[in-house]
């Protein structure tokens, strides 16, 4: 890696939708572009979804056989085609 880079964890890519609660701004149904121990990468697309850094946010897989856990998590970038999340250890 880079060493500009300050990634904790290796990235995995990894496609799933996701559903994504965010208090004020609702409900999304996004992408994940790639997954690590520390968090998830979503992808945006033409969804209002404008969270801030810092912001929280619970994220479900969406999908599979029986009901994801919902994960609490924190926004902690923002790129041209999404957000990184991380999972707030606090919570989970």
């Amino acid at each position: 890696m880079a060493s500009d880079d300050r990634r904790e964890h290796f990235r995995t890519a990894m496609s799933a939708k996701v559903k994504v609660s965010h208090e004020q701004q609702g409900e999304f149904l996004f992408s994940t572009r790639d997954i690590s121990d520390g968090g998830v990468f979503i992808v945006v697309d033409a969804e209002p979804f404008a969270p801030e850094l810092g912001d929280k946010v619970k994220v479900q897989v969406q999908g599979l056989p029986v009901p994801a856990p919902e994960l609490c998590m924190v926004v902690v970038r923002k790129t041209i085609d999404g957000f990184g999340l991380q999972f707030d250890e606090s919570v989970n």
